[in-house]
């Protein structure tokens, strides 16, 4: 078979080596013919365009030729010559074609034609294999490089957390159960309760929802790390920005303030932004297109202003702006939807949770800018936010995307031991499970900062696509857990 010899369209395309005899692979996107010839687009997936491959009927039989249809994986071998059509500058006259695997064209899902993305998440094993979704999970791909190449490059440490772990991050309780107890039957103990002294930990366990609280114990040792991995939420929440299981990039800095860590997600943001442009114009390019092509059905008033490749080189190039949680209640207090009552969910009075209409109203309504919004109430955020002199407030930070809403969530973490001790108790978190926790700030504390990015609403963000289930993989969610 010799695979190895294969030579990728991508280099092809960069380089066409004319009159040079080579070995393509991939799979037939469409295949159109006349009595003296057949054109067949391959794609093998290193890139979004297809490359020709022109196969004549006296030299391919037409055995072959019929088993070349929508679907089928195709090893041509070939000579490459100057394009007579055009669109591309060279083409592979095939002098042999091996079909490595058919497609019924009756039976194959995926024909030449418009498919909605619901459909397409049907057979999310398939997907990959259209232009969109194969321009997706390309960004996607890039994006995650550049996330190693940021944090390595400012000399940051990549440590692996838990993903069994004993303790809810957030304290919200939303947490799938890890056991091998027998679920109908579980042993239990004298006043009946299930018997987790019996279970493989010895204790309750569950998977992780977020990887900061053992950030900050690397953090304390190493200064400057990061982590990258799965996070799972039972949360049930059935809307475009929430999954089940998902990706979250953690960094955690010893002797970082709230500042220092508004400057760092600022600059990170940015610069995975820079790195999509600069690698992954063609797939950019036909997102934009998509995206184009889909905001025509939408009221005008509900079109972006500005194009894919033009806002994410807006949102690269310009500061954003950085404002408090008051002065965001104060705006939104005022805000004509607050004030004829068309949010959902009213502003008030200080001290309300904001929603997700509320953020995007301050970024795509008021300011037209990612913002940076500090300075919480800390009776809506996390025990280990650092308290603020104010004693109603926390040195907690978001920044809000356009589309997206929150994208990072993060704070100064509370380093003094008494603080921290007292609003433990306050929110009744047990001050003795999480001993090791409060070791850091016994032993050795300093002031620390972190902060975490969901990773599909930062491919949401770059890619522009409108649904967060269509930039991972195969995505989890209430009710789904296929493939």
């Amino acid at each position: 078979m010799a695979f190895n010899k294969r030579v990728k369209i991508k280099s092809l395309l960069e380089q066409p080596l004319i009159g040079a005899e080579v070995t393509i692979m991939g799979w037939v996107r469409t295949k159109r013919s006349n009595k003296n010839v057949s054109f067949i687009a391959l794609n093998d997936g290193s890139i979004i365009t297809n490359y020709q491959v022109v196969a004549d009927p006296n030299v391919i039989s037409e055995e072959t030729l019929k088993k070349c249809s929508t679907g089928a994986c195709l090893k041509v071998n070939g000579t490459i010559v100057e394009s007579q059509g055009a669109g591309q500058a060279a083409e592979l006259h095939a002098s042999s074609i091996e079909v490595l695997g058919e497609a019924d064209p009756e039976k194959y899902p995926l024909q030449p034609k418009k498919h909605s993305l619901e459909f397409l998440r049907e057979i999310a094993h398939l997907r990959m294999r259209t232009n969109t979704f194969s321009a997706v999970f390309r960004v996607r791909h890039a994006l995650a490089y550049a996330v190693h190449k940021y944090f390595n490059d400012k000399g940051f440490f990549y440590i692996h957390t838990p993903i069994i772990t004993a303790s809810d991050a957030e304290g919200a309780g939303e947490t799938f159960k890890v056991t091998t107890l027998e679920i109908g039957n579980p042993p239990r103990t004298e006043d009946g309760a299930v018997d987790f002294k019996q279970d493989f930990f010895e204790r309750e366990a569950n998977l992780t929802v977020s990887g900061q609280l053992e950030g900050e114990l690397a953090a304390l040792a190493l200064s400057e790390i990061y982590t990258f991995g799965p996070t799972f939420r039972a949360e049930n929440s059935n809307t475009t920005r929430h999954l089940a299981e998902f990706w979250m990039i953690e960094p955690e800095m010893a002797f970082y303030d709230a500042e220092d860590n508004a400057d760092l997600a600022e600059d990170f943001l940015k610069y995975l932004i820079r790195y999509a442009l600069e690698n992954c114009e063609d797939d950019l390019k036909f997102l934009e297109a998509r995206l184009l092509e889909e905001e025509k059905s939408k009221p005008a008033d509900q079109r972006s202003e500005m194009g894919l490749i033009e806002k994410l080189k807006f949102v690269a190039d310009n500061d954003f702006v950085r404002i408090t949680y008051t002065e965001a209640i104060d705006i939104l207090k005022n805000s004509k939807p607050n004030k004829k009552k068309k949010f959902q969910y009213l502003i008030e009075s200080w001290g309300a949770d904001l929603q997700s209409e509320h953020e995007r109203y301050l970024v795509e309504k008021h300011f037209k800018k990612p913002v940076i919004l500090t300075d919480y109430p800390k009776e809506i955020k996390a025990f280990y936010m650092r308290q603020n002199e104010d004693g109603k407030t926390v040195a907690a930070m978001d920044i809000l995307f356009p589309g997206i809403g929150e994208i990072i969530g993060g704070s100064q973490r509370e380093e003094r031991m008494d603080k921290l001790v007292q609003r433990m108790e306050e929110m009744h978190i047990p001050t003795e499970e999480m001993w090791w926790f409060l070791d850091t700030r016994r032993f050795g504390s300093t002031p620390h900062a972190g902060f975490g990015l969901g990773f599909e609403r930062m491919v949401q963000f770059v890619t522009g696509m409108g649904n967060i289930r269509d930039v991972i993989a195969f995505p989890r969610t209430p009710g789904n857990a296929e493939f």
